[in-house]
């Protein structure tokens, strides 16, 4: 567990990772430098290095906030309204606790997409990204088994479907339109699981 720092005036350790999330979404991890952060912060390297130790760190952060968040989602018990707590209606709760994650956490998640294993914080992420894939095939598969959710589309690519229809809403959510999250989470139920209920 990351410990949090005594901040310097101006900007705390959320601040300056806020800043250097959007940096990197920007212009890429690699070609983002410690530099170019204390230039966009108007702090001194030395200040930016009081609070991270290093650049990998920022990232490290920021990846572990997006899929602490996705990972959490899946952990939660359902509210005690929910009724029975069948795979489907957990598949359900799942979908709309990850639409919030990402309108939430929009920087984070862009930059956790971005990932592509060149570092061994990428790589880290990309392994908790697949195990949070499995278990999303996981839980597909209980609610087709339970004959909730046709079967005759593989469970892996049901999971593959709907989560690249949440993770598609990076590239053109904006906050404060007209749809918010909760809206927006009953779109992607309405589309992810309408069409594979049987008729």
């Amino acid at each position: 567990m990351q410990t949090t720092r005594r901040g310097r005036p101006g900007y705390d350790q959320q601040g300056i990772l806020a800043v250097a999330v959007a940096a990197f979404n920007e212009h890429g991890y690699d070609a983002t430098s410690i530099g170019m952060l204390a230039e966009r912060l108007g702090l001194s390297k030395s200040a930016i290095y009081h609070h991270f130790g290093s650049k990998d760190e920022i990232l490290d952060r920021a990846l572990d906030s997006a899929l602490g968040g996705l990972e959490a989602v899946v952990d939660a018990p359902l509210p005690v309204d929910a009724g029975a707590a069948d795979a489907v209606a957990r598949l359900e709760h799942v979908l709309r606790g990850a639409v919030h994650v990402l309108v939430d956490q929009l920087p984070a998640v862009t930059l956790l997409l971005r990932v592509r294993g060149n570092t061994d914080v990428e790589r880290r992420a990309l392994t908790r990204r697949r195990a949070f894939d499995r278990r999303i095939t996981a839980l597909v598969a209980e609610a087709q088994a339970e004959g909730a959710l046709r079967s005759d589309i593989d469970a892996a690519v049901v999971a593959r479907l709907t989560f690249g229809m949440i993770n598609s809403i990076v590239e053109w959510y904006r906050p404060g339109g007209r749809e918010g999250a909760d809206r927006l989470a009953d779109d992607v139920v309405a589309i992810a699981l309408d069409g594979l209920r049987h008729p």
